[in-house]
């Protein structure tokens, strides 16, 4: 943007869509592993840390298995199968991912498998994947690339407990308000793959994964539920979670009794940090919402705006977050801006469903957004963009929505009325009719949810 260059509607729109999109593309998981993985023959080279050359492990497999799970499994796999040499690896390459990102890959065995509810082919892909890891032998590496929504798209369940109770348990918890975290804690407890599992399996090979992480704070032990590294919870902590929420008697009995059994010691606990399997394993982080939210900072920057970071773990109610942003951004405007003012956050926000209507948290949270600038009458020019780095909000064909000061005014002239449509948890028709919805398609990636605000002076002024 030059110097000469007048804020309009139109420019701030576009300069917040580039933002926001320099963020996701921060988070594109096929160049993460071209970052991370490379190779000069029969040695390959991988970074422990992207942003630290220094910090490698170099060696020498004879064989490499490639097994990559999540939304952004057959990017990844691309990836490495691009930089492996092909004597090397021990084919198929194996991606497990949602129905909605299946695509070809050379030398890979693609499967489909539901989220975020698991099915009958994710049990097989899963399945199959146990016995790849079986199979690998010291000397070897087992090379795994995990991404957001690989804890559902690989459910293999202990001994003793069928898929459908799996699933069940599953709809419990989602059904009950818990936490991903806590899903995950029980998760690991009920399978033979997460908390360390691929770990335990592939064991005496060695083991390295590429994380892409949809969770905020970048816990690796709950990002897919942590296939390859430790696990701190316990069998306690996972029945703990049932009574918190009054749901431990509508469990299937044959989870009690596993759960029972494991937290009195009947049943082997998920390998903890001292377990002696991981001095084979290492892992590194290649995107997060952290990255993403650095990144989409400095592209405000690098288009000439003066830049603040507003949160990097922006949670709570949709609408309640929304309101409070306005609140924070009509104090700036009141003690005066004499330039364009960039604000980015990124997170997960929730919404509580009281409507009928449809939309995403992104959507809800631009819609409320609008909503709340007109009820606390936040003057001058604004820009407000929330958005999926998946390309998804909820179940919609939308990222999520970017609104500005004129947003309002396109609904109500669109015979809409925006109060009642967010009440209703309609913020898709609300924002369709306005021209607001953020359309970016399928990304490939998921590190959680950004948001741009662009804040101008009354007047407008040059940057």
């Amino acid at each position: 943007m030059s110097d000469s260059a007048i804020i309009s509607t139109s420019s701030s729109r576009s300069a917040a869509l580039s933002i926001f999109l320099a963020g996701v593309k921060a988070a594109d998981p096929y160049l993460a592993v071209k970052r991370g993985l490379s190779s000069d023959g029969q040695n390959i080279t991988i970074q422990l840390k992207l942003d630290d050359a220094s910090q490698t492990r170099t060696g020498y497999w004879s064989k490499i298995q490639v097994i990559a799970i999540g939304k952004a499994a057959c990017a990844m796999s691309k990836a490495a199968q691009e930089i492996i040499p092909t004597e090397l690896l021990s084919l198929p390459i194996l991606a497990v991912t949602n129905y909605e990102n299946v695509t070809e890959v050379a030398q890979t065995k693609v499967m489909g498998a539901g989220h975020p509810l698991p099915d009958q082919n994710g049990y097989l892909a899963a399945e199959f994947i146990a016995e790849q890891l079986r199979t690998a032998k010291k000397d070897e590496l087992v090379l795994v690339l995990v991404s957001g929504g690989g804890s559902a798209l690989i459910p293999y369940p202990v001994d003793g407990i069928t898929l459908e109770e799996k699933i069940a348990t599953t709809n419990l918890l989602l059904a009950s308000g818990a936490t991903i975290n806590q899903i995950n804690c029980v998760r690991k407890h009920l399978s033979q793959l997460k908390g360390g599992g691929f770990s335990h399996l592939a064991a005496p090979a060695d083991l390295h994964a590429f994380i892409l992480s949809d969770v905020l704070g970048d816990d690796l032990s709950s990002i897919a539920s942590g296939p390859t590294v430790p696990d701190p919870t316990t069998y306690s902590d996972a029945i703990a979670i049932f009574y918190t929420y009054g749901i431990w008697d509508q469990l299937p009995r044959n989870v009690q009794m596993h759960l029972e059994q494991g937290r009195i010691g009947y049943k082997p606990e998920t390998p903890k940090a001292d377990n002696r399997l991981f001095k084979h394993c290492t892992q590194t982080l290649i995107g997060s919402n952290s990255i993403s939210v650095k990144a989409a900072l400095n592209a405000a920057a690098q288009l000439g705006y003066p830049t603040q970071l507003y949160d990097n773990h922006l949670c709570g109610e949709a609408k309640a977050v929304a309101e409070t942003w306005v609140l924070a951004a009509k104090q700036l405007v009141n003690n005066g801006i004499s330039q364009t003012l960039a604000l980015v956050a990124g997170g997960e926000t929730t919404v509580s469903i009281n409507g009928s209507g449809r939309g995403g948290r992104n959507q809800e949270m631009a819609l409320a957004f609008a909503v709340a600038a007109k009820q606390h009458d936040l003057s001058g020019n604004w820009t407000f963009l929330s958005g999926g780095t998946d390309g998804r909000d909820g179940p919609t064909d939308a990222a999520g929505g970017i609104v500005d000061q004129d947003s309002l005014s396109r609904m109500i002239l669109a015979n809409l009325d925006p109060i009642a449509l967010l009440n209703n948890n309609d913020s898709y028709t609300a924002l369709q009719g306005s021209q607001d919805l953020l359309i970016t398609g399928a990304t490939g990636t998921n590190v959680a949810d950004l948001q741009v605000l662009l804040l101008h002076p009354t007047q407008p002024h040059k940057l």
